[in-house]
């Protein structure tokens, strides 16, 4: 679903091949699939536009070598663009290199879900935020007052976008 409703926070990575020979994760042009993310954004209960990310992989070939960090990178400026006040996702709490990539690119942990995985283990959700809770709320008080009868939307300056 996220592919079809948000492609712009979808991100794939391409390699040439290493071998001819049709592999399952091969491109036309003799390059293959060695990393991808999943990206959604929707307006959370709180009020705040949040992306999501669903899934991050990286092929084994390709880890420790920036191509999950350019892969969220990627996706968190797209959120960004999109007018996401923040983004989340849950990795295992065993999953050390995940906790790594994504403590390196900004994120902290935000809560810790007990038993979230069907396999017994907990999670970590995982969160950035791109404006600070004084400009959220900045927003969204300009945003109720344009709305009202008889005033005029005020031109609003677009987020700065810097990589996390």
């Amino acid at each position: 679903r996220p592919l079809r409703q948000w492609p712009q926070l979808c991100f794939v990575a391409l390699a040439p091949c290493a071998a001819e020979g049709g592999a399952a994760g091969e491109a036309p042009g003799g390059e293959e699939v060695v990393g991808v993310i999943v990206c959604k954004q929707d307006v959370h209960r709180s009020g705040r536009t949040r992306g999501y990310i669903a899934m991050l992989a990286v092929h084994h070939s390709m880890r420790k070598r920036g191509m999950g960090s350019r892969l969220v990178s990627s996706a968190v400026l797209a959120m960004r663009q999109g007018g996401c006040d923040e983004a989340v996702l849950e990795t295992e709490a065993t999953n050390i290199g995940a906790l790594r990539l994504y403590d390196g690119l900004g994120f902290v942990r935000d809560k810790r879900l007990h038993k979230y995985y069907l396999n017994g283990n907990d999670a970590y959700r995982l969160k950035v935020w791109f404006n600070s809770p004084a400009e959220q709320a900045d927003k969204r008080a300009a945003a109720e007052h344009a709305a009202e009868p008889g005033h005029e939307a005020a031109p609003t300056e677009a987020p700065a976008i810097a990589a996390i």
